[in-house]
């Protein structure tokens, strides 16, 4: 048997899409880890419009919290051309409707997206010694996806460590918060200022809306990832 290589717990590599919950986090393994990259995936989503708020989410966390800022190194982003191909989605079809399939899953929902994710991020980790791979997924408030559960994560964890000889750990910290508990951790990691950066440079919409600001950010406020993020923000501030 190959011996086994240790990978350093205290560097993490971030599955960062520009997203709320990745912006979350990110600021989280920020504020945890000695060093963080991120990494990010161009796989044909309608919402590509997050690839260009990732950057402006990183340059944010780099000028107004440096104390998080300062421990960021560069960024990825992996273009996967052929996974569009591959995957009957309305998130990667801009003429498809997004409504619940006959499976009883949303229509937005990219089969083995986040299993995906996860093997190209952990082949990065390998290769750079990030011993931690964090991801914003959750099994609370969330559309129903099986790769966001813990326990497919677990699974995938025990996969890619007997698969690699490694010590690989997978990190959600926002596996079991609602959508108002993912606000209020932004909150206590950040304060107002992180709270702005979600607020106003992430990006949840499915249609890519990115025209008028709202309370809760920007975004069509019909689809399903705006409705669950304008809902937590609400029951966070007390609104709802």
């Amino acid at each position: 048997m190959a011996s086994l290589k240790h990978l350093d717990q205290r560097r993490a590599l971030v599955l960062f899409s520009g997203g709320q919950d990745s912006t979350t986090a990110l600021a989280y393994a920020l504020k945890t880890f000695d060093y963080v990259e991120t990494v990010g995936f161009n796989y044909g989503q309608r919402n590509v419009v997050e690839l260009d708020c990732r950057d402006r989410v990183i340059k944010s966390l780099r000028d107004k919290l440096p104390q998080l800022g300062d421990k960021l190194g560069p960024d990825r982003v992996l273009e996967l051309s052929t996974f569009h191909g591959l995957s009957n989605s309305a998130l990667t079809d801009q003429t498809s409707e997004i409504t619940t399939g006959e499976t009883g899953l949303p229509t937005s929902f990219v089969p083995g997206r986040n299993l995906f994710f996860f093997h190209y991020a952990a082949v990065i980790g390998y290769n750079n010694y990030f011993g931690v791979l964090v991801g914003g997924m959750c099994q609370t408030d969330f559309s129903g996806y099986p790769d966001c559960r813990q326990e497919t994560l677990s699974q995938l964890e025990t996969v890619l460590n007997l698969g690699m000889e490694t010590n690989f750990k997978i990190i959600t910290p926002l596996m079991d918060k609602t959508k108002a508990e993912s606000w209020e951790l932004a909150h206590e990691i950040g304060g107002d200022q992180l709270v702005e950066i979600v607020r106003k440079h992430s990006h949840s919409c499915y249609n890519g809306e990115r025209t008028a600001l709202n309370a809760w950010g920007y975004g069509c406020g019909e689809c399903p990832a705006c409705m669950l993020r304008q809902k937590g923000y609400e029951e966070w501030r007390g609104f709802g």
